[in-house]
């Protein structure tokens, strides 16, 4: 990798997008994500809520972000919240899921950039036992699959985000998801309880957990970003 700047790119769904003021406290992981990296690192999040692989591409988004790529940049990948069902309007089919996964490591590759597949984080939801679920069970295989056949490098941020679900149990994890009492927030004045969206708190712990996955895969991107948030170190 130069010693020049390096840009990563996020493209993804709500889990990872910026959020309106309207919308606080709930954040995207994306956002937090950024205070790990060191000044040579360029974090652009072009994440939005409700997209998937399918709608991503058909509203162009997706050039602007291959336009812009240099050579040793980073394109984060991590979609499937949408993608996966069936009463959605973003709704994609496997296969169709799978192509479009394909296109996004196929066209960062054409640019000499490097990309990253992640799958999707767990929805916070327990079985009878106490026992996270396997939400995303058949569209994060299949991200797994293409990680595989592409030779991808994977964060695989579901089963990593489970893994902080089973430790934290159907009660602690509350706090990492957008739950908020009547009166709380301005913003949700009658409450909310997602089991999807994240808490200020619960994105910066997702972004550790993706942090760890790039440390584990011993990327050379790994020497920019800190096992700990650079923001928090520097306070």
């Amino acid at each position: 990798m130069s010693s020049e700047s390096i840009t990563v790119h996020l493209i993804g769904d709500s889990t990872m997008a910026e959020k309106e003021p309207s919308e606080r406290p709930e954040t995207g992981w994306g956002t937090p994500f950024a205070d790990f990296a060191d000044d040579s690192v360029t974090v652009e999040n072009h994440a939005r809520n409700g997209r998937s692989t399918r709608t991503f591409l058909a509203e162009g988004r997706w050039q602007p972000v291959i336009r812009d790529l240099d050579e040793d940049d980073y394109v984060f990948v991590q979609f499937g919240h949408n993608d996966e069902v069936p009463s959605k309007d973003q709704y994609t089919p496997e296969a169709e899921f799978t192509a479009n996964l394909e296109t996004f490591v196929a066209e960062t590759r054409d640019r000499g950039a490097n990309p990253v597949l992640l799958t999707p984080i767990a929805r916070r939801r327990f079985d009878g036992t106490g026992d996270p679920e396997d939400t995303h069970r058949e569209y994060s295989n299949l991200v797994r699959e293409v990680a595989r056949a592409r030779d991808v490098p994977l964060v695989d941020a579901d089963e990593r985000s489970r893994s902080l679900l089973r430790e934290l149990g159907p009660q602690g994890s509350n706090s990492l998801y957008n739950h908020l009492s009547p009166g709380e927030h301005p913003n949700y004045p009658e409450g909310v309880a997602d089991d999807t969206h994240f808490s200020e708190h619960g994105a910066r712990r997702v972004a550790q957990l993706v942090v760890d996955g790039i440390d584990d895969l011993d990327l050379e991107l790994a020497s920019h970003i800190a096992r700990g948030d650079r923001r928090d170190s520097s306070s």
